[in-house]
């Protein structure tokens, strides 16, 4: 049996990006393994070292809900890592294809957003890619090759360095959403072919893609360089699509009366009132030059 697994990479990742102190324990000279060992994972969980192990090397997948607990708690996992680590240890189901509507945009929602003028809107699936976009969120990527996959945008396009100010933050970001999604979906054709595509095609996101970090689009605040209007600060939020789980629908906001909201207006004048909401029908990470 093989001893790779995605519950046991997702284990050893977790295991080797903490340090003895940041569980209590005490460091005695030099560690042959990063991080913690197996056996100081599988004390602090209390289960044998010899059952940890099997669950990392892929001979133990189906812990019982207390033991997960255990380990979640030994490695100190957030909430949604915690959740993550439950669908990994779930059986695996055959898979019937895409849910329905997985990358379709209900009418209704296209009228939403193409409904908030002053306001960027974009609809993304599961993988990243670019549902939907009214005509503002249109031209405030406009110095992207193309707006169709965010993660492709980040590590891939040369406009990105650019205009995500604080581009490591979004790069692990935009990794830590695909791990999510991944977990959610892990026999989804699209999230292997974006994550396979760019773990071939930059470093930095196979680096990333390694720890297995997990985390779901939530607020915050961004900081992005648009090469017409210039600096921006905008709260970010993201929402689950009623009806379409698999999708969400991202909202940039401007403080009123800000910098920011002046360059929506200016971007607004520029893409011209007769712009609105579009549905984005082919996204390819294969297709142009980055």
């Amino acid at each position: 049996m093989s001893d790779t697994t995605p519950l046991g990479d997702f284990l050893r990742a977790r295991r080797e990006a903490l340090k003895p102190h940041d569980v209590g324990l005490p460091e005695h000279g030099r560690r042959r393994v990063p991080g913690l060992r197996r056996e100081e994972v599988a004390m602090l969980a209390g289960v044998s070292a010899d059952y940890y192990m099997r669950l990392e090397q892929g001979r133990e997948s189906s812990p019982s809900p207390q033991v997960i607990d255990a380990v979640a708690a030994a490695l100190h996992l957030s909430d949604e890592a915690h959740d993550h680590l439950r669908r990994l240890t779930r059986a695996p189901q055959k898979r019937r294809g895409a849910p329905a509507g997985h990358d379709r945009v209900h009418p209704l929602l296209l009228r939403l957003i193409d409904g908030w003028p002053d306001t960027p809107a974009f609809v993304l699936g599961p993988a990243l890619d670019i549902l939907a976009r009214n005509a503002l969120a249109a031209a405030l990527h406009s110095g992207f090759q193309r707006f169709d996959n965010l993660a492709r945008m980040v590590f891939l396009d040369p406009a990105g360095r650019a205009f995500y100010r604080d581009w490591d933050d979004s790069a692990h970001s935009c990794v830590a959403e695909l791990r999510a999604a991944f977990g959610h979906d892990p026999e989804s054709p699209r999230i292997t072919e974006v994550v396979d595509t760019l773990r071939g095609r930059s470093p930095e996101f196979a680096g990333l893609w390694a720890r297995h970090e997990v985390r779901s689009k939530t607020q915050q605040e961004k900081y992005l360089l648009h090469a017409e209007v210039g600096a921006l600060e905008i709260q970010f939020s993201a929402f689950t699509v009623g009806g379409a789980p698999h999708q969400q629908l991202v909202v940039y906001q401007a403080e009123p009366a800000s910098v920011t909201a002046a360059a929506f207006t200016a971007l607004r004048s520029g893409a011209g009132e007769e712009a609105s909401a579009e549905v984005v029908r082919e996204v390819s990470l294969s297709s142009g030059n980055s």
